[in-house]
């Protein structure tokens, strides 16, 4: 089985603060997640190894936006999220 088996998806978007690294200017940016939340029963079909897994599995987040553009109109220019975590446990 996959893991997308186990879960519910859904996206959604929360607002973050960030500086474009280009022109110094700090705005807020729209960031896109994945919010991949455990689903109360295991799917049909499955065997030990996937009861297993699904025994473990926890609700999580997943960055879907890797890359901003800059609100500001005289730069524009498209930057990385600078924070390295695009995962996150619920």
């Amino acid at each position: 089985m996959d893991e997308r088996d186990f879960f519910n998806e859904k996206t959604e978007s929360k607002r973050a603060t960030y500086s474009c690294p280009f022109c110094r200017e700090r705005a807020e940016y729209e960031v896109r997640w994945l919010r991949r939340t455990k689903k109360k029963d295991l799917p049909r079909g499955a065997n030990e190894q996937d009861r297993a897994r699904f025994a473990k599995s926890r609700d999580y987040m997943v960055r879907i936006d890797d890359v901003l553009s800059c609100n500001n109109n005289r730069c524009r220019r498209r930057f990385d999220i600078p924070n390295s975590q695009s995962v996150v446990f619920i």
